[in-house]
C-alpha cells in the first residue's frame, strides 16, 4: 500500500472517532520533518507526480519588478506534460474530483478538456506562523459542537486534523495578508452569453494575525468590504462582512451590513450567510459558496474522508494576472487554454445535512490543498442527492512575500447549464496592503461612504 494513503487512511480512521482534542507531543514533533511546518506531508509522492515542498518558496521569474504587485508567471515557459479530454479521461479518473468527472461526462463532446502541467509546491509562510502552528497542533481543540476553537494562536489550527472539522477551520482561517483589487463577475447563461453580474472593488484586512503573540481569542480573522460599482443598478451599493476567528457560537459568529442605494442608510445584513443567493454573482450561486466555502459549519455534519491525489487548478498567474476575463469565457465552460492543472494531494471532507435544519444543499465535498489549507475545489448536491454544482478555485503564491492569492473561484451549474466566475481580478488592479484604517470596515464608515 502506498504510504501516502496509509497515512490518510490512518487519519481518516481516527476521524471516525469524532476527536476535537488536541494531538500528542510525539505527533507534533513531526512537524518541520516528515510534514511540513503547516502539516503537509513534505516528502514526493511514489512516482515524482508530486514534488516534495520547497521550503525556499516559489521563485520569482527574471522579469517580476518588485513591488510592483503585478505577478508574471514564473512557469510561462513549461508546456503541458499530458491532456485529458473527452476521449481519454477515463485512464485518468483516480485523480479526478466527481464534480470534473462529471464535466467531462457532460462536456467532454463539446470539448472540455485539462491541460495537465508539472507540480509545484512553494507555498510558504512566516515564521511566526509556523511557531504558532506547532503550539496549536497540541493546545487547540474544538469545542461548542465544533462551532469555536480554544487554546488556538494565529496559525493553522490543526495542523494535523483528526475530523473533517478540523480540516474546515483550518480552511476557514487560513492565512492570508491585507490586500484590495478590483474585478468584474461574469455568469454565463444557457444560451453561451456572458453576462455582467457586478463589478466592485474589495478591500481585505486580517486583524487575527496583527498580534501573532497572543491568543485568537475574540479576534475577527477578516474584515472585507466590497465596494460595487455596476451594473448601473447595483452602482454605490457597499457590503461588508466581519468574519470571526475562532468562534461561531451564537451571538459570536459573522456580523455583516449593507449599504444600499436610494435608502441612504446602512443596514444589518444576517441574511448574507449559508443558502442566501449571492447577487454578487446574480444569484447563480450562494452566500456560502464563496471561496469555495465560507461561514459557519453549523448547518452540517463533518467527515474526513482521508487524504488523495487530485488534479486541481495551480499556479494560475496567466489566467489571475495576466488575462482578461472575457477573453477566457467559452459558451458552456471557461475556455481550457487559461486554465492550468497540476497534480496535488488534497484533503478530502465530505459533508451532509443535519437533521433538522435547511439548505439547498443536502451534501458537499471538498477538496483543501494540504500546502495552503485552501479550499481548491467542491461539490454541492440537491435534495435528490444529486451533483447540482460543482466550483473551482485559481491561486497563485506570492513569491515576493509568504502568502498567497486567493480570491478567483467559479461555479458550474450542471442542472441549469450554466456557470459563474467570481472575484478574478482585472489585470493590474491589485495591490498588497491597503491605506484605509479600521474606520473604513465599520457601519459609521460605510455611511460615511455611500455615494447614492
Amino acid at each position: 500500500m502506498p504510504r501516502q494513503l496509509a497515512f490518510g487512511l490512518l487519519l481518516a480512521a481516527l476521524a471516525a472517532g469524532n476527536s476535537h482534542s488536541a494531538v500528542s507531543p510525539e505527533q507534533a514533533a513531526q512537524l518541520g520533518k516528515n510534514l511540513t511546518p503547516m502539516g503537509a506531508e513534505a516528502a514526493a509522492n511514489a512516482d515524482g507526480s508530486i514534488p516534495a515542498w520547497d521550503p525556499a518558496g516559489t521563485p520569482a521569474p527574471a522579469n517580476f519588478v518588485p513591488g510592483s504587485d503585478n505577478y508574471v508567471d514564473p512557469y510561462a515557459d513549461e508546456k503541458p506534460l499530458y491532456t485529458i479530454d473527452g476521449g481519454n479521461w477515463k485512464q485518468y479518473a483516480q485523480y479526478l474530483t466527481a464534480g470534473t468527472r462529471a464535466m467531462f461526462e457532460k462536456y467532454g463532446p463539446d470539448g472540455w478538456k485539462m491541460y495537465v502541467y508539472p507540480s509545484h509546491r512553494g507555498a510558504i509562510r512566516p515564521d511566526w506562523f509556523y511557531a504558532n502552528t506547532l503550539k496549536n497542533a497540541t493546545g487547540a481543540t474544538l469545542v461548542a459542537d465544533g462551532q469555536k476553537i480554544e487554546g488556538n494562536y494565529p496559525g493553522v489550527p490543526f495542523p494535523i486534523p483528526q475530523s473533517g472539522l478540523e480540516v474546515m477551520w483550518n480552511h476557514m482561517i487560513r492565512y492570508a495578508e491585507d490586500a484590495s483589487q478590483t474585478y468584474d463577475t461574469y455568469y454565463v447563461d444557457t444560451s453561451g452569453q456572458a453576462i455582467l453580474a457586478t463589478s466592485a472593488h474589495s478591500v481585505s484586512v486580517y486583524p487575527m494575525f496583527r498580534t501573532p503573540e497572543e491568543p485568537v481569542g475574540d479576534k475577527v480573522w477578516t474584515m472585507l468590504r466590497i465596494d460595487y460599482t455596476a451594473p448601473a443598478r447595483r452602482a454605490g451599493e457597499i457590503l461588508l462582512v466581519h468574519e470571526p476567528g475562532a468562534d461561531y457560537t451564537q451571538g459570536k459568529g459573522r456580523s455583516a451590513w449593507q449599504y444600499l442605494t436610494g435608502q441612504r442608510r446602512v443596514r444589518l445584513a444576517p441574511a448574507v450567510s449559508f443558502d442566501t443567493p449571492n447577487p454578487g454573482v446574480a444569484g447563480t450561486s450562494t452566500y456560502d459558496d464563496s471561496f469555495i466555502y465560507n461561514g459557519s459549519p453549523e448547518r452540517f455534519n463533518w467527515k474526513l474522508v482521508g487524504k488523495q491525489e487530485i488534479i486541481i487548478p495551480a499556479s494560475s498567474y496567466k489566467f489571475v494576472f495576466e488575462s482578461k476575463l472575457e477573453d477566457a469565457l467559452g459558451p458552456k465552460f471557461l475556455k481550457p487554454e487559461f486554465v492550468r492543472w497540476e497534480k496535488h494531494r488534497v484533503w478530502v471532507v465530505d459533508s451532509t445535512l443535519k437533521e433538522g435544519q435547511r439548505h439547498l444543499y443536502s451534501r458537499r465535498t471538498f477538496y483543501i490543498d494540504e500546502d495552503t489549507w485552501v479550499a481548491a475545489a467542491g461539490e454541492m448536491y440537491d435534495g435528490r442527492d444529486q451533483l447540482w454544482r460543482l466550483q473551482y478555485l485559481y491561486g497563485a503564491n506570492l513569491y515576493d512575500r509568504k502568502s498567497g492569492y486567493g480570491s478567483a473561484y467559479g461555479a458550474y451549474d450542471l442542472l441549469q447549464n450554466i456557470y459563474n466566475l467570481n472575484g478574478k481580478l482585472i489585470p493590474g488592479k491589485f495591490r498588497n496592503g491597503v491605506d484605509e484604517n479600521d474606520m473604513f470596515f465599520t457601519a459609521k464608515g460605510m455611511a460615511r461612504g455611500g455615494v447614492r
